[in-house]
């Protein structure tokens, strides 16, 4: 009989950003009594069954954290997505398959709502990237990825090339609509 190995799927914020158009740090703003960021981070410790990861910018300050959740240091500011998405990825090798990448600014994200992205992955080996298209656009921060893709995204960002649509040309993105 076949054994279903269980995927460990993990879960990465972004925090970083200077939130220039807001004023004030995003991950810090609060709701409803407690942070975005932490918000964010909780919701996707209770969908992931593998390690939560925060990747802020060099010297930000991050409110309090779920217990258990990792924080790394992206290491070139200003870069944009890809490279807070490359060190996320690159902290989790070793440690889980896929990973459930979210932006901070996340407050009606809902723990059905990852897993459903990160069962993709799950079902088709041959996927890279689970990518929600909702209300017209593409969601590359709310979207699953394989942590393999770690490499691929640190050689985009010494290349420069800084948006999500490099990395999705490199590898096979399932995207998701709005029914799926």
């Amino acid at each position: 009989t076949m054994k279903s190995v269980a995927v460990v799927s993990a879960g990465v914020v972004l925090a970083g950003g200077r939130s220039s158009r807001m004023g004030t740090p995003k991950a810090a703003l609060e709701w409803h009594g407690s942070t975005l960021l932490r918000r964010t981070a909780g919701i996707v410790a209770r969908a992931a069954n593998g390690p939560v990861v925060v990747v802020r910018a060099p010297d930000q300050e991050l409110p309090a954290l779920p217990k258990g959740v990792l924080v790394v240091e992206d290491p070139r500011e200003g870069k944009g997505p890809v490279q807070g998405i490359a060190a996320g990825l690159t902290a989790l090798s070793g440690q889980a398959e896929t990973a459930f990448i979210a932006s901070t600014d996340m407050p009606f994200l809902h723990p059905a709502f990852i897993r459903r992205v990160l069962r993709v992955l799950d079902l088709d080996q041959a996927t890279d990237v689970a990518l929600p298209f909702s209300r017209g656009y593409k969601q590359p921060l709310a979207a699953a990825y394989r942590v393999s893709l770690a490499g691929t995204a640190e050689r985009l960002v010494k290349e420069d090339r800084l948006r999500p649509a490099f990395l999705f040309e490199q590898c096979q993105v399932e995207t998701l609509d709005d029914d799926a």
